[in-house]
């Protein structure tokens, strides 16, 4: 074993086995911080360390096929006993999920995530996985009348990143303002225009699907950030969920609902511009959501259980 190798070995024990943080293992190693991540990503190239994926028949069943073909994405599914509970059903496709984000994600790239549940989830379980140069942006605003959102959203965020080893570049606005003029003169603010210029710079996002109704309610539509009176007037409209809060019919459509001048998310027109958009989804309750947001093609990648994948497709 030569030296170099001796050191990677260290290093990769000491941040995979021991959790050690970067800075820790460059002050015991002696070595700089961006040469402890280098090593790390070298450990990774040759074998040293391996992050496996379960795949099973996930993207070769009969219902990841059907969904490749219809909606021309990639479906990642995941075998649920029909017995599991709902959170149950959350944590193992937010886990198949996590570890399809760490292999997507890349050194100096951007990623885009939005908050809520089903991320939530997501971020418990992503494996470390250092990069160099990374950068986690935050999709949609996450204050509401009752809540600056930074405790809830921040701390999603934040474990993102440490995975990554990556900054966070937080977007300091409600999820909806309560007058479309006030997003638009919010939206000439340099501080604004700052964050709306990385999001246009994405080279990855990863999101949940939210949805009027759930078997584990969404948080938008369950902490405040729309009155009753309000989702009551969306279901009459014809909305059934959102992408980043962005609210969406189940054929897809979304620019005439007139909430979503004052919403804060990337639209299905501006996801579209992402190269790898990354799904989440696990619940059967929310095939309309779902449906609404691949018909607006805001995915290259879903990943959900088989009895959401049946459910999506029964009413496609």
């Amino acid at each position: 074993m030569n030296e170099r190798h001796d050191v990677m070995y260290q290093a990769a024990t000491q941040y995979y086995l021991h959790g050690n943080t970067m800075d820790s293992i460059a002050h015991s190693l002696g070595l700089s911080r961006s040469s402890v991540s280098r090593l790390l990503s070298q450990a990774r190239r040759e074998g040293l360390v391996r992050i496996t994926i379960a795949d099973a028949l996930g993207t070769a069943s009969p219902e990841a096929r059907a969904l490749r073909e219809r909606f021309g994405i990639a479906a990642h599914l995941v075998n649920v006993s029909a017995a599991s509970s709902a959170s149950a059903r959350l944590e193992q496709v937010a886990r198949r999920a996590a570890s399809l984000l760490a292999d997507a994600v890349h050194a100096d790239e951007f990623l885009g995530v939005a908050w809520g549940v089903t991320m939530a989830s997501l971020a418990r379980h992503l494996p470390q996985h250092p990069l160099s140069g990374v950068s986690v942006v935050q999709m949609n605003g996450g204050a509401n009348p009752r809540t600056t959102g930074v405790p809830y959203v921040g701390e999603m965020m934040q474990r993102v990143a440490t995975a990554f080893d990556a900054r966070v570049t937080p977007f300091p606005v409600p999820a909806f303002f309560d007058h479309a003029e006030t997003k638009r003169a919010m939206w000439r603010e340099r501080s604004i225009q700052y964050v709306l210029g990385l999001q246009q710079r994405l080279d990855v996002a990863v999101f949940g699907v939210g949805s009027l109704t759930g078997s584990i309610p969404s948080h938008v539509y369950a902490a405040g950030y729309l009155d009753a009176e309000e989702r009551a007037e969306l279901a009459a409209d014809g909305v059934v969920g959102d992408i980043c809060t962005v609210l969406l019919r189940e054929d897809g459509s979304y620019a005439d609902i007139p909430t979503n001048a004052r919403a804060t998310g990337l639209t299905p027109a501006e996801m579209a511009r992402i190269p790898r958009r990354i799904c989440v989804v696990a619940d059967p309750a929310r095939s309309r959501a779902v449906l609404g947001a691949l018909r607006a093609g805001v995915a290259t990648d879903l990943v959900l259980d088989d009895h959401t994948a049946k459910a999506i497709l029964r009413r496609a």
